[in-house]
């Protein structure tokens, strides 16, 4: 899937529930993403299955065919062939469009022992320094050096060595790409004050059936013991799984609470989303789950206000930085005041702006909190996604609206949701994508 400048044209329903059907949940993209990554750790081949058909996964392919790799895709199964990864220098224009391209720096750095890359890219969500993986990097031993912030080239002597990290905040990047640097490392890594969200404990599972010798997983502290370079084996039979996008699932809930009169969401795992299942569940959203599916039932007969609830954005198991925004759309239906505080990045509120533009009364405290007043009438209009995640609260927002809304920056949804117009059209979604 290349980027593209398309738009999305959504005819919103007007406030009414008239969705209905079900909707698959695609392969999680931040857990395949540092999947593929981890593959530079392997001698062997490497296969994964429910990849994503997304474009940050075509960035990441692009990257590891520049380092040496083969990576093969065969419908929603990728097989990367590492055997022959030998260049630690970062094409420019991919690792741009990527923010986790720093991913891939561990690996590479643990295997190759240099490397040379850009500042990563990807969505302006507020800032996103990387100081968390260069002193990680030079507590292992490396040699840093910051060519201006505009690009880094990091080496080391004889590999990278065991040391003991502690992050000052709990970051999945940098818990990921700090995982992978020790895994080939000489000697005995800990990593204190780790993430603990379902992708970071899932890489760590994976990497520890391959023979990477990992102790804590599912706590705050990793314990890995180096190989001292020693590459790993992929033996397993089947290609290994990648687990069910949880964001995905929680936006599917926001448009399925506001918009439809019945909507299962399916392939997913509500066990990844209990918080907020529970916000929903407490504003008068009838949700009922099994182990893989999400079920919305609205009785639109009785036409039910949903009331007012409260969010602050929190590492895992706190309620996840990138529901924020279908969250916020879902206050703006709610009856009273609704306070949503964003703890991760500080300039994840800004979409928040086209909200009002469309009729929503929202106030901006200070960057990190907003003030949600509803019910609101909104109304469609020309919207101009800011980032990955406010794509989708725009297209629920849309639906919801009267009128029609004209999406722009497709392409950032796009690095995201596999098949966005086509699932949503499948539950009665008036969206279509046109070329701008």
């Amino acid at each position: 899937m290349a980027e593209t400048q398309d738009v999305f044209n959504v005819t919103g329903l007007n406030g009414k529930k008239t969705l209905s059907g079900r909707i698959a949940v695609a392969g999680a993209k931040n857990h395949i993403l540092p999947l593929l990554a981890s593959a530079v750790l392997f001698k062997t081949p490497v296969s994964f299955s429910n990849v994503p058909d997304i474009t940050d996964i075509e960035h990441m392919t692009t990257l590891l065919t520049h380092a040496g790799a083969r990576v093969v895709r065969n419908g929603d199964m990728v097989v990367v062939h590492p055997e022959k990864i030998t260049n630690g220098s970062f094409d420019t224009d991919t690792a741009h469009k990527l923010r986790a391209s720093i991913i891939l720096t561990g690996p590479l750095l643990s295997r190759l022992g240099a490397i040379s890359f850009p500042s990563p890219g990807g969505c302006v969500i507020g800032k996103r320094p990387i100081d968390l993986f260069l002193d990680g990097y030079t507590s292992m031993g490396a040699r840093v050096a910051d060519h201006n912030g505009d690009s880094f080239t990091i080496t080391t002597e004889k590999g990278l060595i065991g040391t003991e990290i502690f992050f000052k905040v709990q970051s999945v990047t940098a818990t990921e790409t700090l995982l992978m640097s020790a895994i080939l490392a000489h000697g005995t890594t800990f990593l204190k004050n780790v993430a603990l969200e379902p992708e970071v404990t899932e890489l760590a599972h994976f990497l520890k059936s391959c023979g990477a010798r990992i102790e804590g997983i599912g706590t705050m502290t990793l314990t890995i013991r180096g190989t001292g370079g020693e590459l790993l084996s992929y033996t397993a039979s089947e290609p290994y799984r990648v687990i069910p996008d949880r964001i995905e699932a929680g936006s599917y809930m926001v448009l399925g609470a506001l918009c439809a009169e019945r909507l299962e969401i399916t392939n997913c795992n509500p066990a990844h989303l209990e918080l907020p299942i529970r916000i929903l569940q407490s504003c008068g959203v009838p949700i009922e789950t099994t182990d893989s599916t999400i079920r919305i039932v609205n009785n639109t007969k009785e036409n039910k206000e949903f009331i007012c609830s409260s969010l602050r954005t929190h590492e895992y198991p706190g309620f996840p930085t990138d529901l924020q925004a279908p969250f916020t759309v879902f206050f703006t239906q709610t009856n009273g005041e609704s306070i949503v505080e964003e703890m991760i990045f500080e300039g994840r509120l800004g979409y928040t702006k086209d909200l009002v533009y469309m009729g929503a009364t929202i106030d901006i405290a200070h960057p990190h909190r907003a003030v949600v007043r509803g019910p609101c009438k909104l109304t469609g209009r020309e919207l101009y996604t800011p980032d990955l995640r406010a794509g989708l609260a725009y297209i629920i927002a849309a639906c919801v609206a009267k009128g029609t809304s004209r999406v722009h920056n497709v392409h950032f949804i796009d690095r995201g949701y596999e098949q966005c117009e086509e699932k949503l059209r499948a539950i009665g979604v008036s969206i279509e994508r046109m070329a701008q």
